[in-house]
Formats: structure tokens, sequence, C-alpha cells
């Protein structure tokens, strides 16, 4: 019995128990559009968390206040020293430091005539722009300077800009914010949303004025970008010493760098990646289970075939060889119509809901059509062990 014959047995029994067949594929082809839907996405989610955080750069780091050791958040625990605008001057003096931005923010009004709206305030210096990797559309930001000493002006984010003062020319106009008339200067690039916050529906003013806008005598946090020459260890270990040093040699602070942030988001969505696909996976257990059952029934059924072909001369390799084929294409079938119903339902679902980050890992869609291939092989070699081993004479007294 060569390929051929077995290409033909094989595409003869399909065809004669079509709705059996169907059925068995159905299981397999489920789970595999599982794996490569929850997969797709998981990617998709993975993707779009660290385009959200790569946006302001990978040699940024950010200090805050209070220590953050085992949970919780910075900030959250109270600290000995708040941080303080002295702190972020003795920063810039670090070997390696390029820009620092002492950062104070809030919510407040924002009112232009008869218009207002509550916004978030970041409370900044000149600094920001580079330090965030933001860009002016028009006029300027903030003038250079003392920190301590900031004129009352603002840049307001396209968003806030519209809402305000729609077609109207914004540059020069004076803006209500917290009891104080602010004239603003310029307007920023759109930067769209990070993790649900609106940054284009904000507004920034000198971190002096924010700090006594929300009475605060300590800062929100310092942000501070430094040379890719130098090793963010070494970066976070000088900061640490000055800050000690001014702290009363209390660490009552915390640092992340972005480079550690998206190492351990990165890890967390790969393992949410794999943790997805394995329930989905799940599925494909089931389609096993279905590729099992369905050849132990063709063995039961097909007896007697089974002792015509090895009395005639049927080796138990070749009968073997048969109903791993059937399970083989069973599973094959199944699995490469789940790749095309998984991929198809993946392009859909990123076509009519664009807000849902969708994409699709090659390295999934391969591996779950092999996974189904070779659990449909798996599942099928009890069945055709015992189809290979039925005594010929036996088999034929069934009839």
């Amino acid at each position: 019995m060569d390929f051929t014959d077995v290409t033909t047995l094989t595409i003869n029994t399909i065809r004669a128990h079509r709705l059996r067949t169907i059925l068995t594929m159905l299981g397999i082809a489920i789970g595999t559009a599982s794996v490569i839907l929850l997969t797709s996405i998981g990617e998709g989610l993975r993707s779009f968390m660290l385009g959200q955080f790569t946006q302001f750069g990978t040699n940024l780091m950010g200090i805050h206040p209070g220590k953050s050791t085992t949970f919780g958040l910075p900030g959250v625990a109270s600290s000995t020293r708040p941080l303080t605008l002295e702190d972020s001057e003795q920063l810039k003096r670090i070997p390696g430091v390029e820009k620092v931005v002492p950062v104070s923010f809030g919510t407040g009004r924002v009112e232009y005539k008869n218009r207002g709206r509550s916004v978030f305030i970041y409370g900044v210096t000149s600094d920001m722009p580079n330090v965030w990797k933001f860009k002016i559309r028009q006029g300027s930001f903030l003038p250079s300077g003392d920190p301590r000493r900031g004129p009352p002006v603002t840049v307001v984010g396209p968003k806030l800009k519209h809402e305000l003062f729609g077609e109207e020319n914004a540059l020069g106009k004076y803006v209500n914010i917290g009891g104080r008339r602010f004239q603003v200067i310029g307007i920023m690039e759109s930067k769209g949303e990070m993790l649900g916050v609106d940054i284009d529906d904000t507004a920034y003013i000198p971190v002096s004025l924010a700090m006594k806008l929300y009475n605060k005598e300590g800062l929100s946090e310092i942000d501070l970008t430094f040379s890719a020459a130098t090793p963010v260890e070494v970066i976070s270990k000088r900061v640490t010493n000055v800050l000690k040093e001014r702290h009363d040699n209390e660490e009552d602070f915390t640092i992340v760098s972005q480079t550690e942030m998206l190492a351990t988001l990165d890890n967390v969505l790969n393992i949410l990646t794999m943790a997805v696909g394995a329930i989905a996976a799940i599925s494909l257990l089931v389609g096993a289970v279905g590729i099992l059952t369905m050849m132990w029934i063709s063995v039961n059924e097909r007896i007697s075939e089974i002792g015509l072909q090895k009395a005639i001369g049927a080796e138990p390799r070749q009968v073997l060889i048969l109903f791993l084929a059937e399970a083989a294409v069973l599973s094959t079938s199944g699995g490469a119509i789940g790749v095309l119903v998984g991929l198809s339902i993946a392009l859909l679902l990123g076509f009519f809901i664009p807000a849902l980050p969708i994409q699709i890992p090659t390295m999934y869609v391969i591996l779950s059509l092999l996974v189904s291939i070779a659990v449909g092989l798996i599942s099928g070699m009890l069945p055709a062990r015992r189809a290979a081993q039925l005594d010929p004479l036996e088999a034929l007294r069934t009839e």
C-alpha cells in the first residue's frame, strides 16, 4: 500500500462520514481560532501599552516623594522631606544628566469669557518639551529662568484650545486659572491619550505658580533625561546619593526609570499573552477528545474492513499509517480552517473597532497550527494502534 493508496482510502473514508468529519474538525477549528484571536488581542495590548510609554523616550527617569518598596504607589506614603525645587536644581549638576523638570500637577478650571473647562494643570519648566518629547504647534513654551519666579503665562493643549477658543486665535489672550489671569503664549501639538488620560486636554504653567495654586510645599515628582552613553544604574546611584545627602541620609523617595518600567511591563504583558493563549488552548484539548472519540468509533465500525485488509496482506504498520493519516487530515484541515477563521475575526475586529488593539502574532499562528496537527496525531495514535493490533480472523468474525 503506497502513498496514493493511503491518500485515496483516507479521502474516501472522510467523504463517507461527512457529518462526523465536520464535527471532528469543528473542535480543532474552534480551539485554533480561539488561540489566534485571544493572542492577537493580547499581543495588540502589549504593543499598545509599550507604545504608550515609549512615546516619552527610553532615557527618562522619574523621582517621586515617598519610599515605595514592596507595594503601593510612589508618593502615597508620607516622606520625611518633600522633593523641592532646590533638589531639582542639584540634580542638574550630576554628570550624565541632561535635562531636569520639576513637576507639580493637579486639576483646575480654565476659563475664557463664558467658557470653562476642568482639566489637568501641570506646573513645569521650559525643559518639559525636551524631557517629555512634546512639541509646540503654535507660539512658544514657558520661558527659561529661575523656576522659583515664573511669569503668569500658560501653554494649552490642542483640545483645550478648541473647547475654549474654537477657531479664534488663542495666542495673546488671557484665561483665568484658579482666580488668576494667565496669558496664552503657546499651543501644543496633539499627543493623544495615555492610559485613559487625554494629554491634549491640559494646560501648562510655571511650576512655582502651580505650587502656590495647589498650596503645595513640595513637588509631585522630578523627571530627568540622561545621556544614552551612561548606564541607567549609574545615573540612579548618583541621583540617590545626591538626594540622600540633601535629605539627612534618608532614602525617602522612589526612583523609577523608563527602561526598568518598560522591561517589567514587557514581561508582565508577555506572561499575560501566554496565559491567554494557554486558556484558549484548552479548546484544542476538547478537539483532541473529539478526534480520539471519532477515531475510536471509526475503528469499531470498520473492524471487518480492517480484518479483510490484514487477511489479504496488509501489515500492522500499514493499518497504523492509514488511521494516523485520517487523524492527520482531520486535525490539519480543522487547524487550517481555525487559522482562517481566527485571522478573519481578528482583522474584522480591528476594522470595525479601531480602538481595540489587535496585532496578529505570526509565531502563535504557526504554533497553533502545528499544535493542532500534533494534537490530532496524538489523539489518533491510540485508536490506530488498536486497529493495527486486531487479529484478522477475530475481525472477520464480526461481519
